[in-house]
């Protein structure tokens, strides 16, 4: 399959316009069949460094206020009406095992809305879970990691201590722990218990960093460590966000997260619309980093994610609605995907694409006039409402 299209972002710093791209897939039916796509601007499918699949409930869960530090509002959560009304669906007995089948259909729940918005990988900051859990899903779910909750409340999710979970990396893959959420003393101890454990290392990956000072981000800048950015969930927890303009500055490797949707934004793409929108001086080409480049290294990913070239196996495809590819995102809704591949697989898009490729039907949900979504996201959907007793809209499903 070529596409001809506008512009290919083949990575932050190369984009070649009018470009021909050529699509890898065993299950082409004609590997030469031609579109003519002028109107789209082709990228790599993105990258959301940080989510908990089984909290993506709506809407918010809050009592209208913001907290000097998240364990407070992890209180709170459990009497809001959000939370009780997933319990509906699943409660948690705090084994967090995610594959038995309540669970993992709002695990499933949480794969959609990454994958309707365009990304190929999301890694889900959860206690490790059997291997099975991350297999056969659309989209890839990092397995690859180890996990600390928080300094603050330890890891009451489950797992070994900080220094346990890390030494499991050997240094080679990711180190994954919340630090610093919040605004007062709590949060502001994160940071140098961190140092104390000797855990500020090129393979950490620091999910929110809100209370760190500039000293401190330039420490993490010289360590490699990379931090995770999650603004729209910041600013409705706390009130305020990781001091990014100091991070940019000392060439932290930033990379961006949806958080889940009890706190943070319905999907990435809307994420990337909240940090432009809260910080208009960051470059769109920076903010496309961090769901690019920038993840990929955090994540310790192959260098094949985050990056396309004229001949890929992996592949989204947008409309275009401004000649400037990075700005074109502020304006992309999840209907102007116009196809996404995964590893030579047609996940999502507009049928036509479908058509050119020998895939069994009944694996694919189809809805609207043209659109299609592989699996079965309607029976996750009409399972939910069956418990409920009603309909229950989900903002990250287009459907």
């Amino acid at each position: 399959m070529i596409l001809k299209v506008d512009s290919c972002v083949c990575n932050p710093d190369e984009i070649i316009k009018n470009a021909n791209i050529r699509i890898n897939s065993s299950l082409l039916k004609n590997d030469d069949v031609k579109f003519d796509c002028s109107n789209t601007i082709a990228y790599p499918p993105f990258i959301n460094s940080h989510d908990h699949l089984i909290s993506n409930w709506y809407p918010k869960a809050s009592f209208s206020r913001t907290y000097p530090n998240v364990n407070i509002w992890i209180e709170d959560l459990k009497n809001t009406d959000s939370f009780l009304e997933r319990n509906k669906v699943w409660i948690n007995d705090n084994t967090f095992n995610l594959t038995e089948k309540d669970a993992n259909q709002i695990v499933l729940l949480g794969i959609y809305k990454n994958l309707f918005s365009g990304c190929a990988v999301v890694q889900d900051h959860i206690p490790k879970q059997k291997h099975f859990y991350y297999n056969n899903n659309p989209i890839n779910i990092l397995e690859n990691y180890t996990q600390y909750h928080s300094l603050s409340l330890g890891n009451w999710w489950g797992g070994d201590s900080a220094e346990e979970e890390f030494e499991k990396t050997k240094g080679s893959i990711p180190f994954i722990i919340h630090l610093g959420e919040g605004i007062d003393e709590l949060a502001k101890k994160c940071f140098p218990k961190l140092k104390e454990l000797e855990l500020l290392k090129s393979n950490t990956l620091l999910i929110h960093g809100i209370a760190l000072t500039k000293e401190q981000i330039k420490e993490c800048a010289e360590a490699g460590t990379s931090i995770c950015w999650c603004p729209n969930s910041n600013y409705f927890l706390i009130g305020k966000t990781l001091d990014i303009d100091s991070c940019l500055k000392y060439g932290v490797n930033v990379v961006l997260g949806t958080d889940s949707t009890m706190s943070g934004s319905i999907n990435l793409l809307e994420e990337l619309k909240f940090a432009h929108q809260k910080f208009p001086h960051i470059p769109m080409q920076q903010i496309f980093k961090m769901i690019t480049t920038n993840a990929t290294k955090a994540l310790k990913l192959p260098k094949e994610y985050g990056t396309i070239s004229k001949n890929t196996s992996s592949l989204l495809l947008i409309k275009k609605h401004d000649s400037d590819p990075f700005r074109n995102l502020l304006k992309t809704e999840m209907e102007d995907i116009e196809l996404l591949i995964h590893q030579g697989t047609p996940i999502y898009g507009d049928v036509k694409f479908l058509n050119e490729f020998n895939i069994n039907k009944e694996e694919y949900y189809f809805f609207g006039d043209d659109r299609f979504v592989i699996g079965h996201p309607e029976k996750i959907t009409d399972s939910i409402n069956k418990k409920l007793g009603y309909k229950k809209d989900f903002p990250f499903l287009p459907f």
